[in-house]
């Protein structure tokens, strides 16, 4: 597989509080995480640094190749919660209570894609042409839109737009989506922060992705994002799984 990664701060604001971390595992697996922090001064920084660090620890140590699809989900859930509990207490020690971060955690094993996430940090899949949402907003408009109250459109210019209802560290319990879907051999994952998606479309994100390399990708999608405003940090991760990887669709 190939793995392009990038952050920047976007022209707004002074300082980049998103994180991001990308790896390779026994067998052939891959994994990603972004982290978008929140929580003023310092806090939204921090916490997005050491979840993603911890998410990197913890991988690391307890990802098998022997895992089967079930023993992924719980290692997925486990290391975020790992994560939630390292942020939590750093905030109650330090005085930064209400503290946290986004995150989308996405592993990829034997043609499939495992993911977990909390808050507004996304997962994208393109396949054959066309780009898909994985994950769901934890956030106040995407609840309006479920209850038909606003549209997609409205969504986009509401108020209330950067208000998530669930992150990573402000509470000790938490309850983070997992979902699975296939993956075969020349699809492409997008994991990114809301500075992405606030300022390019889906059809962005699927032409600069049409043609070239991931790394060539996650630098198209970031000045795209940035020439349309750059209003918020900016992270993009992609993963193409090369034609030559073997797998069936």
């Amino acid at each position: 597989m190939k793995i392009g990664a990038i952050t920047d701060k976007g022209k707004v604001r002074a300082v980049n509080e998103d994180c991001f971390e990308t790896g390779e595992l026994p067998g052939g697996a891959v994994w990603a995480v972004v982290c978008d922090g929140m929580g003023g001064t310092n806090g939204g920084e921090i916490a997005s640094q050491i979840a993603s660090k911890t998410i990197l620890e913890r991988i690391n140590k307890l990802y098998s190749k022997e895992m089967s699809s079930r023993a992924i989900h719980k290692l997925l859930f486990s290391v975020i919660e790992w994560a939630n509990s390292a942020v939590f207490d750093y905030a109650s020690d330090n005085n930064l209570q209400g503290m946290g971060t986004t995150v989308v955690l996405a592993l990829i094993k034997d043609n499939k894609v495992f993911c977990a996430h909390l808050g507004d940090s996304r997962m994208y899949s393109i396949s054959d042409g066309k780009i898909r949402l994985l994950t769901k907003d934890h956030s106040i408009v995407q609840e309006l839109i479920d209850k038909g109250l606003i549209s997609p459109a409205e969504a986009a210019n509401h108020p209330q737009k950067n208000i998530i209802t669930k992150a990573l560290g402000v509470d000790k319990s938490i309850n983070a989506d997992r979902t699975e879907e296939p993956f075969y051999p020349g699809d492409t994952l997008i994991l990114c922060s809301d500075g992405l998606t606030n300022f390019t479309d889906e059809e962005d994100i699927l032409h600069l992705c049409s043609t070239g390399e991931p790394d060539e990708w996650v630098e198209k999608l970031v000045s795209k994002a940035n020439e349309n405003g750059g209003g918020d940090n900016i992270t993009v991760v992609a993963i193409l799984q090369d034609k030559n990887g073997g797998g069936e669709r």
